[in-house]
Order: C-alpha cells, then sequence, then structure tokens
C-alpha cells in the first residue's frame, strides 16, 4: 500500500468513502460535488444562536427508521461549522441507509468546556425526541468528526448518560448513549500531563491556541488544581467504563518520536492519542481500531464498514431481546 500524504481536509472524505488511495480520481470527483440542500435545515435545538443543525434523511427501506450518523465539526472548539461536512462522506452514508445530521456548537469564545460537548449531547437528545417524526432509529447512532469534533465524539461515548429521567423537559430524558464512534485525528485527552506520559513531552497542549480558552484558565493557572479538575473531566479517557461503545480512530499522521522539531500539527493529533485510548479500551473488551499514516499493516477497516457491522449489531441485539 501507498501511504501518501494528505491534510485532514483531504482525508476525512476519503477515510469514510472506505479507504486510504482508493479510487483516488472519484474520490476528488467526490470533493468536488455540492452537498444536496438538507431535508432540514438550521433547526434550533437549544437557545443559542449556534444551536442549529442540518438533516438529511436517508431512504427508508419499507418504511422502516434509518440509523443516524452525527457529524461534529472540528476547529479547535475556536472556529468552525456545519457546513465542513463532505459532500462524499454524506453521500456514502446515505447511500448506506444511514441519515446525517451536522451540528453546530458554541464555541469557546462564548463559553469554555463543557459547553461544546453539551450542546452536542443536547442536539443528540434533540434528535432522539424527534425520532419518530422524521423515522429515526434512535437505538442506533454513530458519531464523527475530525479533530475537536472527534474529541467531542469520543466524550459523549465514554461519558455517563446526560439523560436525566426526572426533568420536565422531554428532551432533556432522553439518552446520549452512542451506538460506536469513528472519528479522525481524534485525542482521548486534552490533558498536558498524560500527552507527556505516552510520548509527547511538554509542553505539548498548552503550546496551542485552543488550549487556555477551551479550559477557560489563564496562562498561570495551567499548573493548578484547578487546571488538574478541568483536564481530567474534559478528557474522554477518563470517563471509559466496560460498557462504553467501540470506537474507530484515524490519524493522516504518523506515529512518530516527538522532538523540538515536531511540528504542532503532530504533537496534538498524534497516533499516541488513539493507541494509548486502545490500549486501555482492550483491557475492558471493548473494540478499538486505530490506523494512521505509514503503518506497518497494510489491511485497512472502512469507516462505514465499522458502522455497518455495530448498527447490524444493535439491531440484532434488540431483536433478541424479550
Amino acid at each position: 500500500m501507498i501511504v501518501r500524504s494528505y491534510s485532514l481536509a483531504m482525508l476525512l472524505p476519503l477515510i469514510l468513502a472506505g479507504g486510504l488511495a482508493a479510487q483516488p480520481r472519484q474520490d476528488r470527483q467526490d470533493a468536488r460535488q455540492t452537498k444536496p440542500k438538507p431535508d432540514h435545515e438550521n433547526v434550533k435545538y437549544g437557545p443559542h444562536e449556534r444551536n442549529v443543525l442540518d438533516l438529511w434523511l436517508a431512504r427508508s427501506k419499507q418504511g422502516e427508521p434509518t440509523p443516524l450518523v452525527l457529524y461534529i465539526h472540528g476547529g479547535g472548539f475556536r472556529a468552525g461549522d456545519k457546513s465542513s461536512l463532505s459532500p462524499a462522506v454524506l453521500k456514502n452514508c446515505l447511500d448506506a441507509g444511514y441519515s446525517v445530521a451536522a451540528i453546530n456548537y458554541r464555541l469557546t469564545n462564548t463559553a469554555p468546556a463543557p459547553a461544546a460537548y453539551l450542546d452536542c449531547g443536547r442536539a443528540l437528545q434533540f434528535l432522539r425526541a424527534n425520532a419518530q417524526k422524521w423515522n429515526l432509529d434512535k437505538t442506533r447512532v454513530a458519531s464523527t468528526g475530525g479533530s475537536a469534533g472527534a474529541g467531542t465524539s469520543l466524550w459523549l461515548a465514554f461519558h455517563d448518560d446526560l439523560a436525566d429521567p426526572k426533568s420536565e423537559d422531554p428532551i432533556a430524558r432522553e439518552s446520549t448513549r452512542l451506538t460506536c464512534v469513528v472519528v479522525d485525528d481524534g485525542q482521548s485527552s486534552y490533558d498536558p500531563r498524560f500527552a507527556e506520559k505516552i510520548g509527547i513531552p511538554r509542553p505539548n497542549f498548552e503550546r496551542h491556541d485552543f488550549f487556555l480558552p477551551f479550559y477557560g484558565i489563564t496562562k498561570e493557572e495551567i499548573d493548578t488544581p484547578k487546571a488538574y479538575r478541568r483536564y481530567e473531566e474534559f478528557a474522554p479517557i477518563t470517563h471509559l467504563t466496560a460498557d462504553d461503545p467501540p470506537a474507530m480512530l484515524n490519524y493522516s499522521y504518523r506515529n512518530e518520536d516527538v522532538t523540538e522539531k515536531t511540528s504542532l500539527g503532530l504533537i496534538v493529533h498524534h497516533p499516541k492519542f488513539g493507541i494509548a485510548l486502545k490500549q486501555e479500551m482492550d483491557k475492558l473488551g471493548i473494540e478499538c481500531i486505530v490506523q494512521y499514516a505509514g503503518q506497518p499493516d497494510a489491511k485497512r477497516v472502512g469507516p462505514l464498514e465499522f458502522i455497518g457491522k455495530h448498527f447490524a449489531r444493535a439491531k440484532e441485539s434488540r431483536r433478541q431481546m424479550p
């Protein structure tokens, strides 16, 4: 297998289309496609102006509810929006029979973590609350995204269910649990101490512009109990337990040693974050696939293959329930 160098924007459509360097000419054509207009556009799921989502509905087979794939955009929690959903990603999901929701959330110029996490959780609850209206299968939901969208997807996957069964708000009573996650250049933690522990010396995350606004701290507070509490709470891996869903993590970077010459892009999107997560998920018996550029094993699993397998298992498990 020939491994080329791709930016994340180039890589996302290729990865979710079924593998690196597969049918490159067709992939380039897909990347230039214009996305079809959402069936429901800028749907409000919360009070903030960025609490909106776009929803594309897949064709239903014999009227059956369709599974749902969430797209959570990247941008360091400081920028980006739902329009970055790739036409190729959207097409492949819809062709597979999966409806797609692309979510906007509050950025750190408005509120630090966990605002983005909670917004995306609320969007998922909103979609489940309206599942019957849109013919969605609320028992089969996957989440995807790159960088900040990856970290958010992982946090939702591993955090305890945000549902509040006693809430007077019917949306808040809905679950935030996921069937599986497929993410790109994702961080299992944004804790600079964790990064150092897995082989990324400090300073690491604290060098990036996203860091202080994300945590809502000052430079002087980086190594204080206040910051440590936030590092732990907002790290997906902190919340990992045996009942959490399977995950696939794809990286556009190589698993290289970090030196003083290593780019900041690699430091904050290093495959080591996925490898460290896989080690913990393996201990718990949860499937975790980590794929990165230059990986010796040429056999790769396509993200839609991964999602499809776990959607099928979820459907079968539901069928076997008494």
